[in-house]
C-alpha cells in the first residue's frame, strides 16, 4: 500500500453531500468488484469531523498498478462532475495505519428468529422468547446507503475507522475496500 488517490466530493446545490456519497461508494462497490477487489482499501478522512457521518473525501490505497487498472476503467462515469480527483500519489513515509471495517447490526430480531429456528429447529415462541424485538441492534456509526443489486433492496452499510497504529498489516479487502484485519495508510 504505497500510493494513493483522493476523490474530493464538490459541493452541489442540488443533491445532499451524503447523497452523492452514496451514489460515489455504489459506483466505487462495482468498480472494485470487476478490477481490483481485494487489492485496493479504502478511507474516509474527514470521518471525525463535527459529526458529518463519513465525510466528503473518499482515499482508495493500494499499490500503484492495482489503482492505475481501478482508475483506467470506466466505474466514475456519471460522477466527474461532482468530485476532484487527485492524481496517484506516494502514501507520506509518516503515515500511521488503521483498520476501517464493515460493521453489521443484528438490528432485525425477526431475521435472527429465522435464523435460529433453522439452526436449532425450535418452534416460533421459544424463538421469540430467545430474541425478543428489545434485542435489535441500533448502531451510531456512520454509513453509505446502498442498493443490493440482487433483491435491490436498500440498506445501510455501517463504516468503522479502529484506532490508529503505528504498523501496517497486510491482507486482502472486500468488494467495499473494507476488511476487518488489513490496514490502510491514515495521514
Amino acid at each position: 500500500m504505497d500510493s494513493y488517490i483522493e476523490l474530493q466530493l464538490l459541493p452541489d446545490p442540488e443533491f445532499p453531500a451524503n447523497m452523492l456519497m452514496n451514489a460515489l461508494f455504489a459506483k466505487l462497490h462495482r468498480g472494485l468488484v470487476s478490477n481490483g477487489e481485494g487489492r485496493v482499501g479504502v478511507s474516509f478522512p474527514d470521518v471525525e469531523q463535527k459529526g458529518i457521518g463519513l465525510g466528503g473525501r473518499l482515499r482508495l490505497h493500494g499499490a500503484a498498478p492495482d489503482l492505475e487498472r481501478l482508475m483506467a476503467a470506466n466505474w466514475l462515469h456519471g460522477m466527474r462532475d461532482h468530485l476532484s480527483c487527485s492524481s496517484l500519489s506516494s502514501v507520506p513515509a509518516n503515515a500511521a495505519y488503521r483498520v476501517v471495517q464493515r460493521v453489521q447490526a443484528k438490528s432485525s430480531p425477526e431475521r435472527e428468529r429465522r435464523r435460529l429456528i433453522g439452526r436449532k429447529g425450535i418452534s416460533a415462541e421459544a424463538a421469540v422468547q430467545a430474541i425478543p424485538d428489545s434485542a435489535a441492534e441500533m448502531l451510531r456509526l456512520p454509513y453509505v446507503q446502498l442498493t443490493s443489486q440482487s433483491t435491490q433492496q436498500q440498506f445501510r452499510l455501517f463504516v468503522e475507522h479502529l484506532p490508529v497504529q503505528k504498523d501496517a498489516v497486510r491482507g486482502t479487502f472486500s468488494a467495499y475496500g473494507l476488511s476487518s484485519t488489513a490496514t490502510v495508510p491514515w495521514f
